[in-house]
């Protein structure tokens, strides 16, 4: 282990637990969240058309707040803080501000007159149902002006996380959240037609989650005062690497959008059962990976722009290790434990026993490909700080492709026995970012980024034969399906709690069992 390493490591293990700790808490609020709209809307067709809206410009603002956007950019301000200084930097953020806010400006306005096009293009199956499709189109109105909102908060969180202020990025997710139930319970009471009030509620959240930045930008003197010159040269570098980064990154977000095109075109709910059991999916996904991909990638830019190759490559040995230690025991834990979250957190009010049985079946076909979406989050960035944009979108271009034929395949296949319907669009989805993890994996091997050894075979069997262990206590204690619809809620959210708590803890005393200690994290 090198010096460089035993410095870097611990800094990289604390601050990831600074942004895991907010991301917990912003993803325990938007599973409160989830239980309230479930409870207000259901599965039905107006919550098709909310979902359809909401996730347009969610799915836009992940591209910028989490995917390519800061991929690019943050390898270029590090390399200007390196090598410019602040005065510098103050004038890259001035104009990345400027173009940034007024592209997407313009797409918001052109959006906005055209949301009928856009809710037939997204939704076309919706064409069946015109009450449904010009719902869609009128909370497309109110949702995407929220692109602009969260991606201006998205470069802001750039600027802090490269300045290690990872805390008030990772925390600003909570006033989506906030806003969303106070709008699901004290206003949409007062609306007409209920999603219309958790529209408003997305675009309140966008103004309150840009303005939340403000201070802590003042503290490191940099509140952008935007300029337009798309022809500076840090503004023409950061176009040309986030163009091929919005494939190589966001292969799994685009995939999960074209889920809900096609799902569009199944029975109604099949939109709203995929957002559901998506939304599961993500909470490991959004507590561990993305804020260690967030921690990483400003160090990973610093390490390639002093040429460290060593603390490179132990950066990205430890995010795979770190990721697989939750992905292994998370996937079968979900898959296991499918049907007693949705019932303990989804079925009250209007979220049916059908719908919580539609949404299992699709979140068990997610949770097949959780390991994968974690570690494409963290394996990107071993290309994009060194400026590699080609590599990631020739393979995010493979996985798309892969993800459209399986689409086809199991959703409407020629043989009538493999119609998995919108379980198939899960099971696609998996397959093809597994696809994706595998072939970054492959191409950071083969430009000896990542050397042998990286992921050492006795961990992997180690954390594989703890999860067996949490799996065989969780289906020893595991009640029958059918008691939890007969539950109150308090006897379900128990229950649960007693399950969870005895996993997690057999999983624990194994890996000790096993040999594995926590001090291993920082190897």
């Amino acid at each position: 282990m090198t010096t460089a390493d035993s410095l870097h490591e611990p800094k990289l293990v604390k601050s990831s637990a600074v942004v895991g700790s907010a991301t917990m808490l912003s993803r325990v609020l938007g599973l409160l969240r989830d239980v309230v709209l479930a409870n207000l809307i259901g599965a039905n067709g107006n919550a098709d058309a909310f979902f359809v809206a909401f996730k347009i410009p969610n799915f836009l603002r992940r591209l910028f707040a989490e995917g390519a956007f800061a991929q690019a950019f943050v390898p270029v301000l590090a390399d200007t803080r390196e090598h410019g200084g602040q005065a510098a930097v103050r004038a890259l953020v001035d104009r990345v501000a400027g173009v940034l806010g007024g592209t997407l400006l313009v797409l918001t306005l052109i959006t906005v007159m055209a949301s009928p096009v856009v809710a037939t293009i997204f939704a076309p199956g919706f064409l069946r149902d015109p009450a449904k499709l010009a719902l869609t189109g009128d909370l497309i109105k109110l949702t995407f002006p929220y692109l602009l909102l969260i991606s201006l908060t998205g470069f802001a969180g750039a600027i802090l996380n490269s300045y290690q202020r990872f805390a008030v990025p990772a925390l600003t997710p909570i006033l989506l959240n906030l806003s969303l139930i106070a709008a699901a319970l004290w206003f949409a009471p007062g609306f007409d037609e209920p999603v219309v009030a958790l529209a408003v509620g997305v675009l309140v959240a966008g103004f309150a989650q840009l303005l939340f930045q403000v201070p802590a930008l003042a503290g490191i003197g940099l509140v952008p005062r935007p300029r337009w010159a798309p022809r500076h040269e840090g503004v023409r570098r950061i176009m040309v690497l986030m163009v091929p980064a919005l494939f190589g990154v966001s292969v799994s977000q685009i995939n999960l959008l074209l889920d809900t095109v096609l799902a569009s075109l199944l029975p109604t709910g099949s939109v709203s059962w995929l957002y559901y059991s998506d939304r599961l999916t993500e909470l490991p996904l959004g507590v561990f990976a993305i804020a260690i991909a967030t921690v990483i990638l400003p160090t990973l830019s610093g390490q390639r722009a002093r040429a460290d190759d060593p603390a490179f490559a132990s950066t990205l040995s430890w995010a795979i290790r770190s990721v697989l230690l939750i992905a292994i025991p998370a996937t079968l834990a979900l898959a296991v434990l499918a049907e007693p979250l949705l019932a303990t957190l989804f079925q009250y009010g209007a979220f049916s026993g059908d719908d919580r049985a539609m949404a299992a079946a699709s979140l068990r076909a997610y949770t097949l490909g959780l390991g994968a979406f974690m570690l494409v989050k963290v394996l990107a960035p071993g290309f994009y700080a060194r400026e590699d944009m080609r590599t990631p979108v020739r393979i995010g271009i493979i996985a798309m492709v892969a993800n459209m034929v399986l689409n086809v395949a199991f959703v409407f296949p020629l043989m009538w026995w493999l119609n998995l319907g919108h379980v198939g669009l899960a099971l696609a989805t998996s397959v093809s970012a597994w696809l994706n993890a595998l072939l970054l994996f492959r191409g950071l091997r083969r430009d000896a980024v990542l050397p042998q050894g990286s992921l050492p075979f006795k961990w992997l069997v180690q954390v594989t034969a703890a999860t067996a262990a949490m799996v065989a206590v969780l289906l020893w204690l595991m009640p029958d399906h059918t008691m939890w619809a007969e539950w109150l809620w308090w006897q379900r959210a128990l229950q649960l709690g007693i399950l969870c708590s005895a996993g997690l803890g057999v999983f624990g005393l194994s890996l000790l069992c096993c040999g594995v200690r926590p001090s291993d994290l920082r190897r």
